[in-house]
């Protein structure tokens, strides 16, 4: 994104959404002038500046210092959006409990203000009092009258259960995104596919986003589950990388070197790699002993397997090229394709492909989004098919920004490959 239309469109919406959360969770919870206002105010404007400042710090700032900026500013991401989300659900009991506390002032006030109307008697004629009949009363309270302290506590009880909402959505999603990714296993059947490479297994993993908040450890965690796998392959279907050099970033990526399969590792690009510069991380992963296919195909036993550039790189004339990989093969053999998204899809279809194995769309990260990503994407997740080529898509293992995973839970697949056949 350009920083004129950042500044002209997300800016807006960020200071808008932060206003919003700060009128309903500090000044209707708090007194004008008071300590917690203020301490309440300085705290929003101080968040939402460390969530502008984490996505550009990442590459700005020094490691620590983008690692202090990027906690807080990347947790806020997640935080003001369920956040604002809840408080939005909240307007509805914000609605019922002004209208109770409303009801019972009205009813305190009719009862404290019913006067006594003097009754006289008919035959001495002294004066006795008689309650005043309904139409004598005043009138009742209006709404505009409700107290202050019950304002403020209708504010404090909807934003303590917003926040309380908001607090467990982004813990138990930190708590999945940081977390081992799950294995799952999937057997696709290849109508093409030679006998021969019956029960081949495909360990694919996709954006692990090595940044400022996980590294060395993180990889190292998940080349040990895919080497549990036992796979015949691995694929990495790109974004090894968030937004950083192979200098910041290379000694996380090193793990990989140790990646144990019977026919090796294969990497493709992915568009954070051409966001970091795509030449020095395809060189260093080579370095680590992993095939990259750079708009080519290799022959494996039983069938193809190709791989192509991701999108991105046509805007730096290294974008796919899907003659050069999938052009003048043999038909009679079947062919996987590596294509870090899902939308390349459709020239895969072009070419007959089998089988494409993508990520990139993280299975949507973040509710609700894992559910209106389908509106642009051809699949957010799982197995599908599209005229005759079958397309896989991983929710990959890392996160962009937030480190928090909500209704789209990190996964490495192993994609078992079966025939016909067999």
């Amino acid at each position: 994104m350009s920083s004129a239309l950042f500044v002209a469109l997300v800016l807006p919406l960020l200071a808008g959404v932060h206003y919003y959360v700060w009128r309903r969770t500090v000044r209707d919870t708090t007194t004008p002038g008071s300590v917690w206002r203020r301490v309440g105010t300085v705290l929003i404007v101080l968040l939402g500046l460390l969530l502008v400042a984490a996505p550009p710090g990442e590459r700005a700032l020094p490691a620590p210092l983008a690692t202090a900026v990027g906690w807080p500013g990347f947790v806020w991401m997640a935080g003001i959006l369920y956040l604002a989300l809840a408080l939005l659900v909240g307007e509805v009991l914000r609605v019922f409990l002004l209208r109770a506390e409303r009801r019972r002032a009205t009813a305190t006030a009719a009862t404290a203000t019913v006067p006594a109307t003097p009754r006289t008697d008919s035959v001495s004629g002294t004066g006795s009092p008689e309650p005043a009949s309904a139409t004598d009363s005043p009138e009742p309270v209006s709404a505009a009258a409700l107290h202050p302290s019950r304002r403020l506590f209708v504010g404090r009880a909807v934003a303590l259960a917003s926040g309380a909402a908001a607090t467990a959505a982004v813990g138990y999603g930190a708590y999945t995104a940081l977390g081992p990714p799950r294995i799952k296993h999937i057997t696709v059947p290849l109508a093409r596919l030679d006998p021969a490479a019956h029960g081949f297994r495909i360990a694919l993993i996709s954006d692990i986003h090595l940044n400022v908040l996980v590294g060395r450890d993180r990889t190292r965690q998940l080349v040990d589950l895919l080497n549990g796998t036992e796979p015949d392959l691995v694929a990495l279907v790109g974004d090894l990388v968030e937004d950083a050099d192979v200098a910041d970033q290379g000694r996380a990526a090193e793990p990989l070197a140790d990646l144990r399969a019977t026919h090796g590792a294969f990497f493709v690009t992915g568009n954070h790699e051409f966001y970091s510069g795509a030449a020095q991380w395809v060189r260093f992963v080579r370095g680590l002993g992993l095939r990259t296919l750079r708009n080519e195909r290799v022959a494996l036993p039983g069938f193809d397997l190709a791989g192509v550039e991701d999108e991105s790189g046509a805007e730096q004339d290294d974008g796919p090229d899907y003659e050069a990989a999938l052009g003048g093969r043999d038909r009679d053999r079947a062919v996987v394709l590596l294509a870090h998204q899902p939308a390349q899809v459709e020239e895969a279809a072009r070419y007959g492909v089998d089988l494409q194995l993508s990520g990139h769309t993280h299975g949507g990260q973040l509710w609700p989004f894992n559910h209106l990503m389908g509106l642009t994407e051809p699949n957010v997740a799982g197995l599908s098919r599209h005229g005759d080529t079958l397309l896989y898509v991983t929710r990959g293992t890392g996160f962009w920004g937030p480190p928090v995973r909500l209704g789209a839970e990190p996964d490495i697949t192993v994609v078992e490959l079966t025939s016909p056949r067999a």
